[in-house]
């Protein structure tokens, strides 16, 4: 069993286009996976079920209060969103104003959305490096529309707080961590985290 990503290299002359790697994700439904800005396909190990159970609780929470504001709708972590550097990203939860998503055609909205959500949330499961996941908040920080990421490390038990433009916030075994002005009223309870 897959214990670490795994990263596959595609060759120059076999680059394969959004259709095909759409497609390729579609036959292999029970892999988690991800591409690159390089083009490398990212094929994630499952969560065990400690971090599955934390992912749950962070999306019930995001989508209980995304019910009562309304504003908006949230997306789990088999959600794929095509950034504009080319990869294809999958954060564990997100959250996206609805006119926003609106914006977007059925189609673009049935696949791989062309888009990057207001909100994003990377867990860190047992096995994920620190590092990879910060350079993919970093890399979530430079899409248009993005407002808001949450790097979650159990292990540490930080919350790094990731904002356009500023540099990163590191907490400290937070009991909530709040959505600030991005999701007003939202308070994220660590004690279902943690």
């Amino acid at each position: 069993m897959l214990s670490s990503p795994l990263v596959v290299q595609i060759p120059p002359s076999m680059q394969i286009t959004d259709e095909q790697f759409f497609e390729f994700c579609q036959v292999n439904r029970d892999l988690r996976i991800e591409r690159n800005k390089f083009g490398e396909i990212v094929i994630m190990p499952p969560t065990g079920g400690t971090t599955g159970n934390r992912n749950f609780n962070i999306a019930l929470q995001l989508g209980n209060w995304a019910e009562q504001d309304g504003i908006g709708i949230c997306f789990d972590s088999s959600t794929g969103f095509k950034l504009s550097t080319g990869a294809e990203r999958s954060p564990d939860v997100s959250w996206m104003k609805r006119e926003r998503w609106n914006a977007l055609s059925p189609e673009q909205q049935g696949k791989f959305a062309p888009i990057c959500p207001d909100f994003v949330v990377e867990l860190r499961s047992k096995s994920d490096r620190l590092n990879p996941l910060q350079e993919k908040m970093s890399e979530y920080m430079q899409e248009e529309g993005v407002q808001l990421g949450w790097l979650i490390d159990r292990k540490h038990r930080r919350v790094y707080i990731y904002r356009p433009g500023v540099p990163v916030e590191c907490l400290e075994n937070p009991d909530t961590v709040s959505g600030d002005l991005v999701l007003p009223r939202f308070v994220l309870n660590m004690s279902k985290v943690w």
